[in-house]
């Protein structure tokens, strides 16, 4: 047999096999019956980009929430959460009991219970940082005042200036005795060298990598990521925002500003911040700690059943990811948009929305509510932001207020309604962080919370360039293609 031969039989059984595969998996995704612009997308990569189409779709294009890969994360995560959930809910009367500052929430705050399992809890304190250089001073300011245990979660750990910074600071503390773990995630921390992670695990210190994605080990994973950040201090004092530890976030990198948000709170509300690290590090390990109550020691399980007063913070901490049944936080967004009366600030980096969360902005602005969206004037990935320039012009035709921040780069993920009630954490609004990623987010009940996001939106449309219909359809013919052509792929991101 001649090479030419055996060339050309290697090469039509490649392309038999290619085509009997992609004639499955469109019978599949047909079958499916999932969404039909996600599905349309999908059936034209594969027909357009033969084997690279097939190979984007094992590796990104597969919904595993049904199929449970994570599924005794999921099932773990139930009886942690769901007993203290119902607890809260019978002991709220169905929740006919709650205070009256927050008892125009309780559809909502339901919604959260049942839907996530998420508690109401009370925060005793908060503080608000709204730049990465406040947030990491803080957090370093609270890890080095650690007496019995700190748990880190970030899903970006540089080996950069900031990331030794805190690195030496932990193996410190680990030195004189404090417990301290870590979790990093295998994609977002790709590019640290491994030596990094290993002098902290000879320090001592419990380095867990989520998801472990290895050159030559592909895993149908990879799209599957741990977004989360969180910072435990003792049990007593919890953080969780947009921050990741590289040096981007403390000095802006190559952008004249980092512009993010981040809270700081104390009390009851630190427990489902411990929870949700604990939950992720079993995962990872497949191995509880032992004397668990230590973790919580502040936390008085059975008081957050209480009746709280009229003046309490109240708040619920949402998760979200491949391992639970809903899109909470998606559906969270959906509930506070399509509940707004009066003003809506959104700030978000990324801005892919599904199509219901499109629709929510639509009706709510329709509607004559005030909706305002903040975001980069250029993202940090340049098809990601032509996939978010794409929505613009539909924006702005329902009357919705664009701001473009161009004094540096904006990576805040919260959203005020009504000056009432807001939501801050790790969730872009993008269909990555609704539908793939493990994502964290605190809605808060309280206006005064509220009126300070909403203060600091306001002071920052200072720095942005506000977008007007007739300017934005001026724009070049280029630009308006390269809109064109990634809103195509927007589905699949």
């Amino acid at each position: 047999m001649t090479w030419t031969l055996f060339w050309k039989i290697c090469s039509f059984a490649l392309y038999f096999a290619n085509i009997t595969l992609v004639i499955y998996v469109v019978w599949r995704l047909v079958m499916k019956k999932s969404d039909p612009i996600k599905t349309l997308t999908w059936i034209v990569v594969l027909i357009l980009l033969p084997y690279i189409g097939l190979l984007l779709y094992l590796l990104i294009g597969q919904n595993y929430r049904k199929n449970a890969i994570f599924k005794n994360k999921r099932i773990v995560d139930v009886e942690v959460r769901k007993k203290l959930a119902l607890n809260q809910l019978q002991h709220y009367s169905d929740l006919e009991n709650l205070a009256p500052s927050v008892s125009p929430y309780k559809k909502l705050i339901r919604q959260n219970l049942l839907g996530n399992y998420s508690i109401l809890t009370v925060i005793d304190k908060i503080d608000f940082y709204f730049s990465g250089r406040e947030a990491l001073d803080a957090m370093i300011s609270d890890v080095e005042t650690a007496n019995e245990h700190i748990h880190l979660q970030s899903f970006i750990f540089m080996d950069d200036s900031i990331g030794t910074r805190i690195r030496n600071i932990l193996i410190k503390k680990a030195s004189e005795g404090v417990e301290v773990r870590v979790i990093y995630d295998s994609v977002g921390s790709i590019k640290v060298k491994r030596r990094f992670f290993r002098e902290m695990r000879q320090a001592g210190i419990e380095v867990l990598e989520f998801s472990p994605v290895r050159v030559f080990r592909p895993t149908y994973k990879i799209n599957y990521r741990n977004h989360r950040k969180i910072l435990v201090v003792d049990g007593r004092v919890g953080y969780i925002g947009g921050i990741n530890i590289a040096d981007r976030y403390y000095d802006g990198g190559v952008y004249e500003e980092w512009r993010d948000t981040q809270i700081r709170v104390e009390g009851e509300a630190v427990f489902p911040m411990q929870s949700s690290f604990l939950l992720d590090r079993y995962f990872i390990i497949n191995r509880h700690l032992t004397r668990r109550r230590k973790y919580y020691s502040d936390i008085d399980v059975e008081n957050i059943y209480r009746h709280k007063s009229e003046t309490d913070i109240y708040s619920q901490f949402l998760t979200s990811g491949p391992d639970s049944d809903w899109s909470s936080i998606k559906e969270c967004y959906f509930s506070m948009i399509t509940g707004a009366s009066r003003r809506i600030c959104i700030n978000t980096p990324y801005f892919t929305p599904s199509e219901s969360l499109m629709k929510a902005i639509r009706t709510a602005s329709l509607g004559g509510v005030e909706v305002n969206l903040m975001m980069p004037a250029r993202a940090d990935s340049t098809l990601i932001h032509y996939c978010s320039m794409s929505y613009i012009k539909e924006l702005l035709r329902v009357g919705v207020n664009v701001y473009l921040f161009k004094k540096g780069f904006i990576h805040s993920k919260s959203i005020s309604v009504d000056g009432k009630i807001c939501m801050v954490g790790s969730a872009n609004m993008d269909n990555r962080s609704m539908l793939h990623d493990f994502e964290v987010m605190s809605v808060i009940y309280n206006p005064q919370c509220a009126a300070i996001l909403e203060e600091q939106f306001d002071q920052d449309i200072s720095r942005c360039e506000k977008l007007s219909l007739p300017k934005w359809e001026k724009r070049g013919y280029k630009e308006k293609l390269y809109e064109g052509l990634a809103r195509l792929v927007s589905p699949m991101l």
